[in-house]
């Protein structure tokens, strides 16, 4: 049981919800508590922790490119509050590319601190029950780097965890959006982004 729990960074066994997808430790290997790869730095996790989420508040999490070379957190903020949106930021969280903020560095959102709806999608409805990630970049163009993609995973299996949220409420912007987009990007790596959630 507590290889079990270690390994799904459970800090219960009562809390489990009805499909929520578990990882079962294979053979007499011992459990690691995360894989290096899609740890979330220390630091960054504390913060994440002690921001109070409730179950069944969230049903989506959407993946975004900024469309844009560079930004950050702060020039998005700015950018969305000139346009007229009052909680500025319109995602909860944002991943940099190393132009504006380290490559792969994930920046908390006011929005997901204060447990808030999103600006990011052309429904209110969905922006209610939506999770917005931005990874800075144009994926159209580019594609994501090996650092914002290994935080963007790592991220994602948090929110979802937190959440109680099954893999099939990760989406792509243009998967959930009720206006025609093509974001993330055409050469974003969707099937890689999803494989194993």
């Amino acid at each position: 049981l507590q290889r079990l729990m270690e390994l799904n960074k459970l800090d219960s066994a009562d809390n489990l919800s009805v499909g929520q997808v578990l990882l079962i430790p294979q053979g007499d290997a011992p459990a690691q508590s995360a894989s290096p790869a899609l740890a979330l730095p220390a630091d960054l996790k504390k913060a994440l922790d002690v921001i109070p989420v409730r179950s069944g508040r969230w049903r989506y999490i959407v993946i975004h490119h900024s469309a844009t070379a560079q930004g950050s957190a702060r020039s998005m903020d700015l950018y969305h509050r000139r346009k007229g949106m009052e909680n500025g930021l319109a995602y909860h969280f944002v991943i940099g590319n190393g132009r504006g903020t380290r490559d792969g560095v994930i920046e908390i959102g006011s929005r997901w601190k204060r447990q808030i709806k999103g600006g990011h999608l052309a429904s209110e409805r969905l922006n209610e029950v939506s999770i917005g990630i931005c990874l800075v970049g144009n994926f159209n163009n580019t594609r994501p780097t090996q650092a914002q993609m290994r935080s963007l995973r790592a991220l994602v299996q948090y929110v979802m965890m937190r959440s109680r949220a099954p893999a099939s409420a990760v989406k792509m912007h243009r998967e959930i959006n009720t206006k025609p987009t093509e974001c993330p990007g055409r050469q974003f790596p969707r099937s890689q982004m999803l494989q194993g959630l």
